[in-house]
């Protein structure tokens, strides 16, 4: 939970008494220490739907009516970040809002519904990793104070999120435990910043499966094969052209009834230093993407001193081989050429 400083006093006069965390509380609560706070919410994509409302009424009526700038992450992911900026006062209302709305999709389910008890609402937060042993306390002693106070229910998640130094922190209650929960997780936050650098997390997209079938491409969505666009055809096409094998599942006349399939092989590539960031891309993504897409194993040797390329071993069948090079190739010729992504 990243807290810009875009209205903050300096830490040396905000600090200099020391108040206690119940002051705190209250001048949190008041919107009195002006502080312009940065909340992250992991919401499924069901969640999102409902935040936003039909044509986007719902997300613009709660940044109307909080203050807020309440930003949901592009993508489509199973998972979505929703960003909550803003004074303090704004950040609970919109806070109060969300929390309020999900109480009601909760309440319009079980009108259809056989269940007697009522689900609490669930919220998560992506709290930076190096915060979070303020929020547990000494021996558990913050986290249990803060569920004892609330009556919500909290938990810190003991592992960092994929790919990054945050955890989720979920909380669940009514709406107004909820909101008396996150005035007091905002006071120990502020009063522990996040030490070194933080890495948000990122959901990954919703990766489909891909396969080959008749020289055309399809993606598995469900129980149907719908065609690929033309973009992994063609790729897979090119392979099969570059590759001096016979097809799967076929013999050769030379050895009548055996299969044919290929043995793994390996080829080696050099790339320059300077250029083979956009072969691994953020976090390795693009370096998966091409090792996902061509089927191949790819390693890419760590630098040496004194050398200016890298050494990228690529092992396969020829016609995965062939398949991961173009995509590198084409990784390679978009960079220099200033195309951008594949």
């Amino acid at each position: 939970m990243p807290f810009s400083g875009a209205a903050r006093p300096s830490q040396e006069s905000l600090w200099s008494s020391r108040p206690s965390c119940r002051e705190m509380e209250s001048k949190v609560s008041e919107g009195g220490l002006n502080v312009t706070l940065t909340i992250r919410l992991l919401m499924h994509g069901k969640e999102v739907g409902s935040i936003i409302g039909k044509k986007g009424e719902t997300v613009k009526k709660m940044r109307e009516e909080s203050g807020a700038r309440i930003n949901i992450s592009e993508g489509n992911c199973p998972e979505r970040i929703v960003t909550i900026t803003g004074p303090t006062d704004a950040i609970f209302k919109a806070f109060a809002m969300i929390a309020y709305k999900f109480e009601e999709d909760i309440t319009n389910s079980m009108s259809n519904s056989t269940a007697t008890s009522k689900p609490p609402v669930t919220l998560r937060l992506v709290v930076p990793a190096s915060q979070c042993g303020s929020l547990i306390g000494k021996g558990g002693s913050k986290i249990k104070e803060i569920r004892e106070s609330t009556g919500a229910q909290v938990q810190v998640a003991g592992d960092m999120l994929p790919n990054s130094t945050e955890r989720a922190v979920t909380i669940s209650g009514t709406p107004d435990a909820i909101i008396q929960c996150v005035k007091q997780i905002c006071v120990v936050m502020l009063e522990s910043p996040p030490k070194g650098a933080t890495i948000p997390y990122r959901p990954k997209p919703a990766s489909t499966p891909v396969i080959f079938a008749g020289g055309q491409a399809y993606t598995i969505q469900g129980q149907y094969a719908i065609p690929h666009p033309d973009q992994l055809t063609k790729l897979h096409q090119l392979a099969m052209q570059q590759t001096p094998f016979t097809p799967l599942g076929q013999t050769t006349p030379a050895f009548p009834g055996l299969d044919a399939s290929p043995p793994a092989s390996t080829h080696e590539l050099t790339i320059p230093n300077d250029l083979i960031g956009c072969i691994i891309g953020r976090q390795g993504t693009k370096i998966n993407e091409i090792r996902q897409m061509s089927g191949a194993q790819i390693k890419i040797a760590n630098a040496t001193e004194g050398s200016s390329e890298r050494q990228i071993t690529i092992t396969g069948t020829p016609a995965n081989i062939s398949l991961a090079q173009y995509l590198i190739n084409a990784r390679l010729t978009s960079e220099v050429t200033g195309m951008g992504a594949l």
